[in-house]
């Protein structure tokens, strides 16, 4: 696997001609799909915003850092020579979500989202919508035990809450100051099983599951414990998409592709 420096990497994309295709990941479903396309002998880059400290990814090139805004992805398109833009990125990471389609019309390079599926309820689920962080956590039940599975950038939603606690659990360690107060983090990179989701939420006597509706089979078994204990799980909603064609699949995802590069 090749971590190339941004100076490296500037150089030698400007020097590369042939056609290739930017993966914007961050997610099970970049990964997969970046190595599909190697596979099948597609050029391809995938580019990781380098939160993780050991993120997990296929044999390809791989770019690690942003981009500078819009502006500057819409300048890397066209030094790079990409044919296409695949944005595999977090279903919540709105603003990346943006700047990739603002830039790739700039740069008149073809993109496409690729957008898994969110969660739907099933019976015997209790689950309870809301808007944003901000609104969830102000309706929070005083001296409640939550299971806050949330990102990172949206913990300063919750940092009033004194009132009740809360257990996180990530990748990497977080620092304490963006911690809320009286927070127990521990760390676990997944996808988690059930027994172990039901472990979990006993042993820490959780009242409350508290996540964003991101989808996907990594992150599941958390709802499926929660039904199977009767507890109560919020979810923020997800932010609509940007305009423009949408795959729910790395199956569609690749067909697209391949249809781009025929």
């Amino acid at each position: 696997m090749w971590w190339p420096s941004p100076a490296t990497d500037a150089c030698w994309r400007a020097a590369v001609s042939e056609p290739r295709i930017l993966v914007l990941g961050g997610t099970t479903e970049a990964s997969e799909f970046a190595r599909r396309l190697s596979d099948a002998g597609i050029a391809v880059v995938l580019s990781l915003a380098g939160r993780t400290a050991r993120p997990v990814v296929p044999t390809v090139d791989v770019r690690v850092g942003g981009f500078g805004g819009i502006a500057g992805l819409e300048r890397y398109l066209q030094e790079a020579g990409v044919t296409a833009v695949i944005d595999a990125t977090h279903p919540f990471a709105a603003r990346m979500a943006a700047n990739a389609a603002a830039a790739a019309t700039a740069a008149a390079v073809p993109r496409l989202k690729l957008l898994r599926p969110g969660w739907s309820a099933r019976e015997g689920d209790r689950w309870t919508a809301w808007p944003t962080p901000t609104a969830l956590a102000a309706a929070l039940p005083a001296g409640a035990r939550i299971f806050l599975a949330m990102g990172r950038q949206d913990l300063a939603s919750f940092a009033g809450r004194s009132d009740c606690r809360f257990l996180l659990r990530t990748v990497d360690p977080l620092p304490a100051e963006i911690l809320p107060a009286g927070a127990t983090a521990i760390l676990g990179r997944g996808p988690f099983t059930l027994e172990d989701e039901e472990d979990l939420l006993r042993r820490h006597e959780i009242d409350l599951v508290v996540s964003r509706n991101a989808g996907g089979t990594g992150a599941a078994a958390k709802l499926t414990a929660a039904r199977r204990l009767g507890l109560p799980v919020w979810l923020v909603e997800r932010p609509a998409p940007p305009p423009g064609p949408l795959a729910a699949t790395v199956d569609e995802a690749f067909a697209w592709a391949r249809k781009l590069m025929s």
